[in-house]
């Protein structure tokens, strides 16, 4: 398993639990529109996808999915120091390109920016 894999894996670990009380109250019909996700975290040294089912689940892995929801193009060290600290302030600067592909990544990543530290 690569670094990001697994700092991504950890991260999912947890939002998920939050994730699947919030599908199960009022709001979870409106949220299960946004879902399932994938998003495409590209580095310097590797590619992940991670990705969120419709049940709340979330799954990582190598490689790109043929059809993200928002592609993150980021230097891997400020990723993992995002990933590591979810502290905009203790992130090193740096290049940050975020793509969203559908409406519906665009609005779950601008919710969801500052709780990965981005």
């Amino acid at each position: 398993m690569s670094c990001l894999e697994g700092l991504l894996e950890e991260a999912g670990r947890r939002f998920e639990p939050e994730l699947q009380r919030r599908l199960g109250g009022l709001l979870g019909g409106l949220l299960r529109n946004y879902l399932p996700q994938a998003w495409v975290f590209e580095t310097d040294a590797e590619t992940v996808t991670l990705r969120v089912d419709a049940s709340g689940h979330v799954t990582v892995g190598k490689g790109a999915d043929p059809h993200p929801d928002v592609t993150i193009e980021i230097p891997h060290d400020r990723l993992a120091a995002a990933l590591k600290t979810r502290d905009p302030a203790k992130v090193p600067p740096g290049p940050l390109s975020v793509t969203p592909h559908t409406a519906k990544g665009k609005a779950a990543f601008d919710y969801l920016r500052s709780r990965i530290g981005l």
